[in-house]
C-alpha cells in the first residue's frame, strides 16, 4: 500500500511532516519541531506514532522530542550518526547507504553536510519521497553554516541525482523568499516565471508550495543550475566551475 503523508505548519515556518503506512499504522514524524502541532495532527489523522526521523541537530528540528516521547514511550527515534553527539538520546544512529523503515516502508539514507556538518536525509524509493531537511528547499537550499560551500554543493547535486519525479519536501516553507532570488538571479527563465505566478497565488491564499517535483526543481532552482550558461553570465562568472558559482549563488542569497 502507498504511503499517506501529513503536512502541516511548525514553529513559524517549519514544516511539520508525518508519514504514515496504511498496512501497518506504523507513523512516522520528519524530525519534531514542536510537538503540539503534531500531536493534533496525529490526533486529526487518527495515527500513533511510532518513529521520529531526525534530519539534523537544530533546535526547530528536534525541540518537540521530549513531549512527544513523553506522551509516546515506544516512539523509536532515529538520529544521524556523523551528529550523535548533539543529537544525543536517539535509539539508533544511521548514516550513508543505510536504511529504516516505518512498518513496510522503507527509506535509504544519504549523508548531506553542508548546512550541518552531519545532515542527513530520507528517501523513499518506492514512494519517490525525499525528505530534505534542511539541504534542500523549493528554489533553494540551506546556509552553509558548518562547511565550505563546495561540500553543500556536492550534497545537493547527489540528491538531484533521484528520478526527476522524486517528490520533495524541505524543512521550511521558503519558496516565495527563494523564488525572489531566484529570479535575480535567472531572469530570463520562463519555466520559473511561472513558477514564481504559481507560488504567489499559493502563498496569497496561505497554502503550502510543497512538496514540489525534482525534475520541477532541476529546470528552476538556480542552486541546481550552477552550469547553466544565463546564471553564469548574469553572475559574470562564465568561466566560473560549478562549485564556485554555487558558492557565489549561495554568498549573495545569504545578503538578498
Amino acid at each position: 500500500m502507498a504511503a499517506q503523508v501529513h503536512q502541516f505548519m511548525c514553529l513559524q515556518d517549519n514544516f511539520g511532516v508525518l508519514i504514515h503506512d496504511p498496512a501497518t499504522g506504523a507513523t512516522a514524524s520528519i524530525d519534531a519541531p514542536e510537538a503540539a502541532p503534531i500531536l493534533a495532527a496525529l490526533a486529526e489523522k487518527g495515527w500513533t506514532l511510532t518513529d521520529i526521523l531526525v534530519t539534523h541537530h537544530h533546535d526547530d528540528h528536534i525541540g518537540g522530542i521530549a513531549a512527544l516521547r513523553e506522551k509516546f514511550p515506544k516512539v523509536r527515534v532515529v538520529g544521524p550518526a556523523p551528529d550523535r553527539d548533539r543529537v544525543p538520546g536517539a535509539d539508533i544512529y544511521v548514516g550513508e547507504g543505510d536504511k529504516v523503515k516505518v512498518g513496510n516502508l522503507e527509506a535509504q539514507i544519504f549523508e548531506t553536510p553542508g548546512h550541518t556538518r552531519g545532515h542527513i536525509v530520507y528517501f523513499f524509493p518506492t514512494d519517490k519521497m525525499l525528505f530534505a531537511g534542511d539541504t534542500l528547499f523549493a528554489l533553494g537550499c540551506g546556509r552553509a553554516f558548518e562547511a565550505p560551500g563546495a561540500v553543500l554543493y556536492q550534497s545537493v547535486m547527489k540528491l538531484a541525482a533521484l528520478p526527476g519525479d522524486t517528490k520533495l519536501y524541505c524543512g521550511h516553507e521558503y519558496t516565495l523568499s527563494n523564488g525572489k532570488f531566484a529570479l535575480a538571479v535567472d531572469p530570463d527563465n520562463k519555466a520559473l516565471q511561472e513558477r514564481m505566478k504559481e507560488i504567489v497565488a499559493l502563498r496569497d491564499k496561505q497554502q503550502a508550495t510543497l512538496p514540489s517535483l525534482l525534475s520541477v526543481e532541476l529546470s528552476t532552482n538556480p542552486f541546481l543550475r550552477a552550469d547553466d550558461a544565463a546564471i553564469r553570465k548574469q553572475l559574470d562568472m562564465v568561466g566560473a566551475e560549478p562549485a564556485a558559482v554555487f558558492t557565489e549563488l549561495r554568498e549573495r542569497k545569504n545578503k538578498f
